[in-house]
């Protein structure tokens, strides 16, 4: 039995792709999960070890930093290692450092396990997203890798709600099992990653033609081969900074840029929304009835813009994410002293408006660059972003002392802004396009 010769970047999803999608974006739900417990937990870890505050703010910003230098490595690690054999070691990560914190005597051990977390959850942002769009057929590439984030915040939700009952019911070190509950998690996503198949095109890159040839027809059957599979441009790069001589360096240089600028005010709201609210005038009931709506709306916009990637585009959502939020936090800075109404619906526009940036950060590094230096991409772009992040969440409550509200709303929204200006100069368009047409350079 013969098929007409096309792409295998255009099939409709089979029951590989639909398991695919929970090994990766069961990443997701750990990532969310696992960096959540520490705010829930933090404060009576602070009681029980007696932390100062140097070593809460450490412990606070141990995985930021893991995930820092888990980009870079873990880029580098799947370039040479293959996806297949790094799909695992985030899950073992999270296991290991997950039930150390259960057992944890002092500050220093906690900040050392909450890094070695921080470095799995680096790793999982170039492997599960280059599974993902190496195996995904095209039509479903952008939704699928947009929906992570949307998981993401899934389990963080899960880390408050399951956080909060264990502390309540477990006594003074129950601190102790909220952390350790993460390795549940993590040796869940371990099982159901089992059985995951390596990708043909890191095979083909390494030049291992047979065996890419068994895979593809073992996921897409007998009658397809590596003649339907679209060739990427190739490349001989070995570091991540052989990205620029490989002549993706503009490409790098926008991812860098646009990810940077959408989360850095995006740490800082989200991380300081109690007190954002509160210097806004929103007090008590309302400030935590209106950081709860805004966390939904954050869901919602990611949501929107994994249903809209398609329809509008890559450059489109991009553009239309950075100017309304823009605009919203300009609004925010304007009317920082008015009516409540206003200010939540300006929060929630906000809120709504960034999740196609957020989503965006996925897909965009994922698509541009070829399989030989994808991981790379993305493992720096993650690490390069992280640094925008804890600026942006050191900064914040500095700014609100020293300068105010207004001035502190008006810079964010000045880098958002910024993110609108890179998209516009830098931003392509990859919608309806294979991994090889999207790789390409003009």
């Amino acid at each position: 039995m013969t098929h007409p010769l096309r792409s295998i970047e255009d099939l409709p999803l089979n029951r590989f792709h639909r398991l695919l999608t929970l090994r990766s974006a069961g990443g997701s739900f750990v990532d969310g999960y696992v960096l959540s417990l520490i705010g829930i937990a933090l404060m009576p870890i602070s009681n029980a070890l007696s932390l100062d505050s140097f070593w809460e703010g450490m412990i606070a910003a141990s995985a930021l930093i893991g995930i820092f230098f888990g980009g870079l490595l873990g880029g580098w690690l799947t370039h040479v290692f293959g996806r297949r054999r790094m799909y695992f070691v985030g899950p073992v990560l999270f296991v290991l450092a997950s039930l150390g914190q259960y057992w944890v005597q002092d500050a220093a051990t906690l900040f050392l396990l909450r890094l070695v977390i921080g470095v799995a959850v680096g790793i999982e942002y170039p492997v599960a997203t280059s599974m993902m769009v190496e195996f995904m057929p095209r039509k479903y590439r952008g939704p699928r890798l947009a929906a992570f984030v949307i998981i993401w915040f899934a389990g963080a939700a899960l880390a408050y709600g399951l956080g909060e009952l264990l502390l309540r019911l477990g006594g003074p070190d129950a601190w102790r099992l909220v952390l350790a509950s993460a390795a549940l998690f993590g040796a869940l996503l371990l099982l159901v990653r089992l059985g995951t198949p390596e990708s043909p095109r890191w095979l083909l890159s390494k030049g291992r033609h047979a065996e890419a040839e068994q895979i593809i027809k073992a996921v897409y059957g007998n009658d397809y081969s590596l003649k339907d599979l679209p060739e990427e441009p190739r490349t001989s790069t070995l570091s991540a900074w052989s990205l620029v001589r490989a002549g993706y360096g503009r490409r790098m240089l926008f991812v860098a840029l646009f990810w940077s600028c959408s989360v850095i005010p995006l740490f800082a709201v989200y991380a300081f929304a109690p007190k954002v609210m509160d210097a806004l005038n929103l007090k008590g009931d309302m400030a935590s009835l209106g950081s709860l709506v805004i966390t939904l709306l954050f869901v919602i916009g990611c949501a929107l813009a994994a249903h809209l990637i398609n329809a509008l585009g890559r450059r489109n959502l991009l553009l239309a994410s950075f100017l309304f939020s823009g605009l919203a936090l300009l609004g925010l800075g304007a009317f920082h002293d008015s009516n409540t109404a206003l200010i939540l619906l300006l929060f929630g526009l906000y809120a709504v408006a960034i999740g196609g940036a957020q989503v965006l950060a996925l897909v965009y590094p994922n698509e541009i660059f070829p399989t030989e230096i994808r991981t790379q991409a993305v493992g720096l772009g993650t690490s390069l972003s992280r640094i925008g992040a804890a600026l942006g969440t050191y900064l914040v409550p500095i700014s609100l002392q020293d300068y105010g509200i207004a001035p502190t709303l008006y810079a964010a929204a000045a880098i958002t802004l910024l993110g609108l200006l890179v998209s516009w100069a830098m931003a392509p368009e990859t919608r309806s396009m294979n991994l090889q047409q999207a790789a390409a350079l003009p």
